[in-house]
């Protein structure tokens, strides 16, 4: 979907700078929502796309107004509320009360290292050989969907060149919204500077952005590898 979490190649944000001590936390209360957001994700609820998506289905003006983790813990509280295994009462007033949903499961403390050491692999065996091949020159797809993706806006049907298969994986678009696995191949696409923001972007500036299958066509604007 369209949002204001889709910042990529938008004039008038700045450069990206980060931070001289590279430090992973700036107060005690963004330990706690990453770690907060763990033990939920764990929790067999929903799934990294259903998170993704709540985060980005913010009002834009309170994603823009927010840090990073202030978005995370507002994802997290829409997610609690959605799934009913938290009222909006209880978020508001801090107490628990009888009768939410519980969740499929509790990650427990003593399970947290083997839990974060095993990870949630999303690799899947293919259905169909990969419709594209290193060195191929394609064009992604002008879409503007209203369902999560993650196809930024900035390469929309801009032209670019095939230069590494990554695997197959699960689809992200779908698996956002209880619609299955549904796995796709996914390429690594290198677009040029200037086909995305014209002649005057830096020259020799590239940009490689990872692409489901179906985000792609052909360069002339085919489906046919």
């Amino acid at each position: 979907m369209n949002g204001a979490q889709d910042l990529g190649g938008m004039h008038g944000f700045g450069p990206v700078r980060q931070d001289a001590d590279d430090e992973k936390f700036h107060a005690e209360w963004e330990r706690r929502v990453f770690g907060l957001t763990l033990a939920m994700g764990g929790s067999g609820a929903w799934n990294i796309d259903m998170s993704r998506h709540a985060r980005e289905r913010l009002h834009p003006a309170d994603y823009l107004a927010s840090s990073y983790y202030q978005i995370w813990l507002a994802g997290l509280e829409k997610l609690l509320r959605e799934t009913g295994i938290v009222s909006a009462d209880e978020l508001a007033s801090g107490r628990a009360s009888q009768g939410g949903t519980r969740p499929p499961r509790v990650l427990k403390a003593g399970d947290v290292a083997a839990v974060l050491a095993r990870g949630g692999p999303v690799d899947r065996t293919p259905a169909a050989p990969a419709l594209f091949s290193v060195g191929d020159r394609v064009r992604t797809r002008l879409i503007n969907p209203r369902h999560h993706t993650r196809l930024p806006r900035y390469i929309r049907g801009r032209p670019g060149v095939i230069e590494r298969l990554q695997g197959c994986f699960v689809f992200p678009d779908t698996h956002a919204h209880g619609q299955g696995e549904c796995p796709q191949w996914c390429y690594a696409v290198r677009f040029a500077g200037q086909d995305l923001w014209g002649p005057d972007a830096e020259p020799g500036t590239a940009v490689l952005v990872d692409c489901w299958e179906s985000y792609l066509e052909t360069a002339d604007g085919t489906r046919d590898a």
